[in-house]
């Protein structure tokens, strides 16, 4: 197996880290706190293993389908920029 290397900088070095990502589709949104991400030491990228996404993306659309139920909900203020 092959080393590991960034996309944009070609670093080798890489950090494992949890993150909060925002899933997002037609106008319906779910956070999703420690979502593990891999993130390159040098310029900062991040990379999202195929697998968590498709788990998020499961959730997702199980909670928008009544299936499952979202852990909590919050209530965030908009303001457009300009």
């Amino acid at each position: 197996m092959g080393k590991i290397q960034c996309n944009f900088c070609g670093s080798e070095r890489y950090e494992e880290r949890r993150i909060e990502y925002l899933y997002s589709h037609q106008g319906k949104y779910l956070l999703v706190p420690n979502t593990p991400v891999e993130v390159c030491l040098d310029c900062g990228m991040i990379y999202y293993d195929a697998a968590v996404l498709k788990e998020i993306e499961r959730h997702f659309f199980a909670i928008l389908h009544n299936d499952e139920k979202p852990d909590s909900y919050i209530e965030m203020p908009a303001k457009a920029y300009g």
